[in-house]
């Protein structure tokens, strides 16, 4: 799943390492916009809803953080 993750995220936000960095919103790397790109874009590919108390930036600082997330909405 992971790797699978690894290519949405690539494909839909390239020049971004997302490998190599667990704190991408603290840091800035990623912003609101990308956020949502990021929502859309895995909520399409794993068929999943993320509810609105999940859309914390900590979700969200990596790769990681995102595949517990989608875990957590697949359930």
């Amino acid at each position: 799943m992971k790797e699978q993750l690894l290519n949405v995220l690539k494909e839909a936000l390239p020049g971004i390492d997302f490998e190599s960095s667990d704190t991408l919103v603290d840091d800035g790397i990623l912003d609101s916009l990308a956020i949502t790109t990021i929502i859309a874009e895995i909520s399409m590919e794993f068929g999943i809803n993320i509810p609105f108390d999940e859309l914390e930036s900590g979700n969200f600082n990596s790769v990681d953080n995102m595949l517990m997330l989608i875990k957590r909405c697949k359930k």
